[in-house]
């Protein structure tokens, strides 16, 4: 069945009209994802579900597809179904429809501590679909606790297949990973890194030599080289890259 863009909005209730005086407040969030784009590598946009558009597109390439920030705004949603492959796209409207029921079932006080995160690919010019990983945290409520505005950050995936769908709490730190095959929502325990194997990862992301690395922590390559590996058990990677890509994402330092 295709999808189509209202097919994204069934599962949102927004139900406030809001005011001149209600954006004031946005525009303020507008400014600061716009002075946060100048910071990150990541693509940054605001969702606003009352609209049902875009506020914000940065100018970062990787969620643009080739097109501009202001083409982007104005395709909206329609930028999804464009520059999604049809596969992704069915996962996509999944992940829509299990992540607001997700929302839905928490407390008023918990809906602005929890973020979704998942991957899936984007269509690039000139080169085949990247795959991306999506990360969304509502910031503004409605006054009946439903997402009005919404921060979204886009980065590439430390994965290698679409999907891993992930709501996480920093502020209590629970996790809840979304199984596709059994179609429910499973928590699990987050990952933990020990100081000495964070500061390893990230004088590696650095691109400090094991001997620098070594030096600076006053310890021998063979600690150096079994702390690697056990950030590597515990991240399920293989690469240095793979382990800083996935802690920035898990939000790990």
């Amino acid at each position: 069945m295709k999808i189509k863009i209202e097919d994204f909005f069934k599962p949102i209730h927004v139900k406030d009209n809001f005011s001149k005086d209600d954006y004031e407040i946005v525009n303020a969030f507008i400014n600061f994802a716009r002075s946060l784009s100048r910071l990150t590598y990541q693509s940054i946009y605001l969702i606003d579900y009352s609209k049902k558009s875009f506020l914000f597109v940065s100018d970062n390439p990787i969620f643009l597809c080739g097109s501009s920030p202001a083409e982007v705004m104005k395709e909206g949603y329609n930028h999804y179904v464009t520059n999604v492959p049809e596969g992704d796209l069915h996962l996509l409207k999944k992940i829509n429809d299990v992540g607001f029921d997700f929302y839905g079932k928490l407390g008023a006080d918990d809906r602005l501590k929890y973020s979704i995160s998942y991957d899936f690919h984007l269509k690039q010019p000139g080169s085949k679909p990247l795959l991306v990983n999506h990360k969304l945290k509502p910031l503004l409520l409605d006054n009946h606790s439903n997402p009005w505005i919404a921060l979204c950050l886009v980065s590439m995936s430390s994965h290698a297949n679409a999907g891993n769908i992930r709501f996480k709490s920093d502020e209590d730190g629970r996790q809840f990973e979304y199984d596709l095959v059994k179609d429910i929502w499973v928590e699990t325990p987050r990952v933990k890194l020990k100081p000495r194997e964070k500061n390893i990862l990230l004088f590696s992301a650095q691109g400090l030599t094991m001997d620098q690395i070594a030096d600076r922590l006053y310890v021998s390559i063979d600690t150096v080289k079994f702390h690697k590996k056990q950030i590597f058990s515990k991240l399920k990677v293989k690469s240095i890259t793979e382990a800083t890509a996935l802690a920035i994402e898990l939000s790990l330092f």
